[in-house]
């Protein structure tokens, strides 16, 4: 069995749905299909919720007309006969009736918020799901509030979403497809939660290392990941194959096609993940797995709004302990450290998340000497296979890289990773620069050296 995911532009208009289905029902395999919501709904439920906070009845009032006639229109195309349309009106109504009863509630809380934004994914999942008993396949709709669930800190409980989910299974040996909701779940009383954004890639990605599946497919508008941002350099390029570690550090580091917690599970249960095109099925995509036979260095990740701490003590030369005081400060404000350098005297660190930023320095000054912080950074990842037996990396890096300032570098502490901090400015002209000296430059060398 594979599971495939679709979000929200695969499935934001009836046209998209119907090539959803004809994708699915290409092969008799089994598959277990999870939808995001239609694209921009999630956004128009939250646009409610913040309304409802806010007392604003009519305001609350026309979103919800505003979408609901968006779903009236959807379903008279996605549907072809009498009958599946007055199924699909019904589920609309239902679902709408609830969005009102839920945003009625007052004090409008936390708790109402997620059963408001899940809505988004149960539409979506019951229209399919009609559409495709309207064109008699062989599906069944599970939801996904019957196994998914996460603990007191958020995090999924795999071993438990396993044996529901298995049970449940057990129970529909018959059915070809198996569709159910993304990014929803119940947390430990029971509510109705979520996996925060993004989730829907980790809902399948849980499913897929529950069932122990053959693949899991992510299917989104564009051809697989990336060697680097399109929409910042001139030639980019699909990467057929990457490794789990590799998949991690791009979608940590910016690779917006992937969420960062998606591959855990699938990594964790030994299950390829591969990024597939709806636009372009027959592409062949990026495979994420255990190993690769792909090229050296795969690709370029970059990450925005840093700001770096330079940290100095000559009080503690030599001192055991002193980076674990350091450490405990940005862990007393629950901020993570993106990168970290070291001298015999020194610390640099940087940091994505500034709301702490004047008690963290506060703290820091009472054990060590800081100069002012720098902002309006960004984090460059080169990411590929750095073994230590691999030979003149780093040269090509700081090749590309001679006539842009440097602030950090930070190389060796994984073996797929080499970081570089540079002003934010000089982002662009950095992934250019590097683009073309790691992926172009030495075939157009061989390509001169075979032409003499």
């Amino acid at each position: 069995m594979q599971v495939w995911k679709f979000g929200g532009t695969s499935v934001g208009k009836p046209e998209r749905m119907h090539s959803i289905r004809t994708l699915i029902t290409a092969d008799s395999g089994r598959k277990i299909v999870v939808l995001s919501a239609l694209s921009g709904t999630t956004n128009a439920l939250i646009s409610m919720g913040e309304s409802a906070k806010a007392n604003n009845d009519a305001e609350v009032q026309e979103k919800i007309d505003a979408l609901k006639a968006h779903y009236d229109a959807f379903i008279k195309e996605l549907y072809s006969t009498e009958e599946s349309l007055k199924k699909g009106q019904t589920i609309v109504d239902n679902e709408f009736n609830f969005i009102r009863s839920v945003l009625k509630s007052r004090p409008f809380t936390l708790k109402q918020d997620k059963e408001l934004v899940a809505q988004g994914e149960i539409m979506s999942t019951q229209l399919f799901q009609g559409y495709l008993e309207e064109q008699s396949e062989s599906s069944v709709l599970l939801p996904a509030l019957d196994f998914m669930r996460i603990d007191t800190d958020g995090e999924p409980e795999l071993e438990t979403i396993e044996a529901l989910l298995g049970d449940m299974l057990d129970h529909q040996t018959d059915k070809q497809l198996i569709i159910t909701q993304g990014f929803i779940c119940r947390n430990p009383r029971g509510e109705v939660d979520n996996l925060k954004r993004g989730g829907s890639d980790y809902t399948a990605s849980l499913i897929g290392g529950a069932i122990r599946a053959e693949e899991i497919q992510i299917w989104t508008d564009i051809d697989g990941m990336h060697n680097n941002d399109p929409r910042i350099v001139k030639r980019t390029f699909p990467i057929r194959e990457l490794t789990f570690e590799e998949a991690a550090e791009l979608a940590y580091f910016g690779a917006k096609i992937l969420h960062p917690s998606t591959i855990t599970p699938a990594k964790m249960r030994g299950v390829p993940v591969r990024l597939k095109n709806t636009m372009e099925p027959q592409a062949f995509g990026t495979l994420i797995a255990t190993t690769t036979t792909d090229r050296e260095i795969k690709a370029i990740a970059a990450k925005d709004g840093l700001t770096a701490i330079y940290i100095h003590s000559t009080r503690m030369l030599n001192a055991y302990g002193f980076l674990r005081r350091v450490f405990e400060i940005f862990e007393k404000y629950k901020t993570p450290v993106d990168m970290i350098t070291t001298s015999e005297v020194s610390v640099s660190v940087t940091i994505d998340n500034d709301t702490n930023l004047a008690e963290i320095t506060a703290e820091l000054s009472e054990i060590a000497d800081l100069e002012e912080h720098d902002r309006d950074l960004s984090i460059i990842c080169i990411v590929g296979d750095f073994k230590a037996d691999k030979e003149g990396i780093a040269l090509k890096v700081f090749e590309a890289m001679k006539h842009i300032p440097i602030r950090m570098i930070s190389y060796g502490a994984s073996e797929h990773n080499l970081s570089i901090l540079v002003w934010s400015k000089d982002k662009a002209e950095a992934l250019n620069v590097l683009n073309e000296r790691l992926f172009y430059y030495e075939d157009a060398m061989k390509n001169i050296f075979t032409a003499q």
